[in-house]
């Protein structure tokens, strides 16, 4: 006799892969486990059927590695629990180098996963040859060996979670496709299947390559698509050692597994292709569906795999398989709640990894959902860090033929993608090539990220060492601090906020006391309510009930959603990131140039450090701002986007009098770490709080609103603090020489202390700086006559500790 679907339920997953089962497994085990899964076939079809069931360990981050580690522990232990076999089989994983670049690629890994007690072994050629005896050892340079990787069968791993969640009280229906997902009020009400009803209060997308046409049904940016994803299985292979790692070859796109005396070898190539390319649209249907044979397009890589392991030319092929995978932007998966409808979460575009993350995402979206937040720095993942353009056809299409690649691709630090690009220009872009510009994205802007000299090309120069651009930001940073520099922050995301209650629900949001004066600006985060830090921002107020929030690009969607959720409907929000155009003057010779572009009143005394007006250029009133986020004196000019390019080219002509240089990201990056600020994302997360980060200067206990996240920080604030925030330079003063990024281990007397969250070298001060955590136990003081060091690329540095910022530690340059 057949279930009957219920009338009601607190949570409907549409979905059941691994994603589905495994946030319904954890919902239950946290205790919500009034949960519906509905598959619209059986259990793994789609793509976790065909999946090659790799896992690995270490991710990019450390939250992505806690996620990768707890899936694997989570196979084990249900397995245990069930009886019931994941097919885990964890003979290990060999990653191998055959450039120098990609051999310092894994020794940055390698020594990255000493901080998420990940085991990696380091090898020669030797010792490769052991591990994996019937690889072709010419060409490597050396290898990884993470012990506690592996591979664990798909279909296995995904009944395994679906067994546990039945046991927990999940009900699961198949063969319930659902036909209509009900919205009422912004908000998620219930979904249609088989003709019923099921009404709900929240709702999961796990329904991975369909997930991006489902959202686009109602209105729901989803970016992902699948593109076609091939390998093949060979015939048994006689003398085979059962007990083979799986291998990386990451340099010919390759990955094989041992599978039952037979090899699985599959490729990540560097230009793929969009999969259902006719009609741009997943068949409903396409359950366990395959696509033709491409052997032209698999061939020079089965040729490399020859090269790679002989014993395969031989070998007869039993299985050619090409079916869907889908694709993000950037690689990354899809979390969290969507910003489009309340109580609307997604667990999706897995990239050909889901196996090995499925249940670590899975507990990671549960827990979102219970808390309503998360306290780890998870943004990488946040579906929160897309725009709307980023799930169009035309874009998401794309930029798969060249995410795929990715994942095998060199992971250069810096690097740009080349497809979709140019899907937001500035007013003034031409005129920004025409200096020199080399363009990155940011927030879909073409973003000038440094400027080209002596007539060279504005290309980058991938490398892990000295950077190409290096000369171009010396030339920009020192340009800055002596006379003056032209930066572009169109990009920064802004929003126009109106209302008589405007200042007291910006209290609210705001852990500053928000000054309620026309002109006057406040820096402040916002944080969830354990005290994370969400957002860094500056309120600036504009008029009566009238106040400007600007934060950073890269968060506009994640920052807007953080508003928007306590903000009460008597208050008006606007998004005016792309109406408003906005230019930095900064540096010492800057005053003096407003003084030839306008005829206001530019002085110490009437335009203090902090405060905001209007002033006059070429009869545009423009709203300019004396802040700055590099350290000096300076002033960010707001400008009505179509009258943008005549003040841009205003400003270049007049500041020639005073030696201005055009300057980009990377030389605005490296001035604010000279001057000791923090980047949200890097620097400060929702795993910090302001304690630990030196921002209690932005709290503010006194005003009469609990802010969110007091309670949390009042009890954070009697606690002996977990880590701190400090500065530290190297010994070595060459640039690039190591090249300081994140995430390197900082070590005291040789033991692992705490990382690294940025890195820059100052051309100022002739220092490899770099910004990093300290764990709980160590105090700053007790650093003094003990050796530091910084570890890269498995080198020990010796550094310092920096008491105070670089520059203008007393803020006399910025305030004067």
């Amino acid at each position: 006799m057949e279930k009957e679907l219920p009338r009601n339920t607190k949570v409907v997953i549409i979905g059941g892969g691994i994603a589905g089962c495994s946030v319904a497994y954890h919902l239950a085990k946290y205790g919500w486990k009034d949960v519906v899964l509905l598959e619209r076939d059986q259990l793994t079809s789609g793509t976790t059927w065909h999946a090659a069931g790799l896992v690995s360990q270490l991710g990019p981050s450390a939250a992505v590695t806690k996620i990768r580690k707890y899936t694997t522990d989570l196979y084990k232990e249900l397995e245990k629990k069930t009886g019931f076999s994941a097919g885990l089989k964890l003979n290990g994983a060999l990653s191998i180098a055959t450039t120098k670049e990609r051999w310092q690629e894994l020794q940055r890994q390698a020594t990255t996963a000493q901080l998420f007690d990940v085991y990696v072994e380091v090898l020669n050629i030797d010792q490769i040859k052991k591990i994996y005896p019937v690889i072709n050892e010419k060409d490597i340079l050396g290898g990884i060996f993470m012990p506690g990787d592996g591979q664990a069968d798909p279909i296995g791993v995904t009944n395994l979670l679906a067994k546990a969640a039945k046991e927990l009280g999940v009900q699961i229906f198949e063969k319930s496709p659902v036909e209509k997902i009900i919205v009422k009020n912004g908000r998620v009400s219930g979904v249609k299947v088989n003709n019923k009803i099921i009404e709900c209060e929240y709702l999961v997308l796990a329904t991975g390559m369909w997930s991006r046409q489902i959202g686009e049904d109602i209105g729901v940016s989803i970016p992902l698509y699948p593109a076609e994803h091939f390998y093949i299985i060979t015939e048994p292979i006689k003398d085979l050692p059962k007990d083979l790692p799986v291998l990386r070859d990451f340099d010919d796109s390759l990955y094989l597994k041992e599978d039952a005396g037979k090899l699985l070898v599959g490729i990540f190539e560097g230009k793929s292709i969009p999969a259902f390319s006719k009609t741009n649209r997943i068949p409903n249907d396409f359950s366990f569906g395959e696509f033709p044979e491409n052997f032209d397009h698999f061939e020079p890589y089965l040729e490399a795999s020859f090269k790679r392991v002989p014993l395969l030319e031989n070998a007869g092929v039993r299985k050619f398989f090409s079916g869907p995978e889908s694709f993000t932007p950037d690689t990354n998966t899809l979390l969290g709640e969507v910003p489009e409808i309340s109580n609307f979460f997604v667990c999706c575009g897995f990239n050909s990894i889901g196996i090995g993350s499925g249940g670590g995402a899975g507990k990671v979206t549960a827990e979102w959902m219970l808390n309503g937040h998360i306290n780890e720095d998870l943004f990488i993942y946040d579906i929160k860090r897309f725009q709307k353009f980023h799930s169009k056809l035309k874009f998401i299409t794309e930029r798969i033929t060249e995410t795929l690649g990715d994942l095998y691709g060199m992971h250069w630090p810096y690097k740009q993608h080349k497809t979709s690009r140019n899907q937001k220009l500035f007013p003034y872009h031409e005129e920004l090539k025409k200096m020199g510009a080399c363009f990155g994205v940011s927030s879909g802007y073409e973003r000038p990220l440094w400027f080209a000299l002596n007539n060279e090309k504005p290309e980058f120069k991938y490398s892990y060492n000295y950077q190409n651009w290096y000369p171009a930001v010396e030339f920009e940073t020192k340009n800055a601090r002596k006379n003056v520099g032209l930066f572009d922050l169109t990009a920064f995301s802004k929003y126009d906020l109106k209302g008589q209650k405007t200042h007291s629900e910006l209290q609210k949001i705001c852990t500053a006391n928000v000054k309620d004066e026309i002109g006057k600006t406040t820096y402040t985060q916002m944080l969830n309510e354990d005290g994370g830090i969400e957002a860094d921002l500056t309120v600036v107020c504009m008029d009566k009930n009238y106040f400007r929030i600007i934060s950073s690009a890269a968060n506009r969607e994640h920052d807007k959603f953080h508003v928007l959720k306590y903000l009460s409907k008597e208050v008006e929000f606007k998004d005016v990131t792309d109406e408003i155009a906005c230019l930095g003057v900064f540096g010492p010779k800057s005053r003096s140039l407003m003084l030839k572009l306008s005829n206001d009143d530019f002085s110490n005394e009437n335009f203090k450090f902090g405060t905001s007006k209007k002033i006059t250029i070429n009869n545009k009133e423009i709203w300019t701002q004396r802040l700055s986020y590099v350290g000096e004196l300076g002033f960010e000019l707001y400008i009505k986007m179509n009258e943008a390019r005549e003040i841009y080219n205003l400003i270049v002509e007049k500041g020639r009098e005073f030696n201005l240089s055009n300057c980009g990201m990377y030389a605005m990056d490296t001035m604010r770490m000279e001057k000791g600020y923090l980047h949200w994302g890097h620097d400060i997360t929702p795993e910090e709080n302001q304690y630990e980060a030196g921002l209690r200067f932005a709290i503010s206990y006194k005003k009469n609103i609990d802010f969110i996240g007091k309670d949390a920080l009042l009890k954070i604030r009697d606690q002996k603090l977990k880590k701190k925030l400090i500065i530290l330079s190297l010994k070595n003063n060459k640039p690039g020489f190591p090249l300081l990024l994140h995430d390197e281990p900082i070590l005291c007397d040789g033991k692992i202390i705490g990382r690294t969250t940025s890195g820059n070298y100052s051309f100022n001060y002739k220092k490899n700086m770099a910004f990093g955590y300290v764990n709980l136990g160590f105090e700053v003081n007790s650093f003094i006559g003990k050796s530091l060091e910084i570890e890269v690329e498995k080198t020990k540095h010796e550094s310092s500790i920096e008491k105070q910022p670089l520059h203008d530690p007393e803020n006399k340059l910025l305030k004067g």
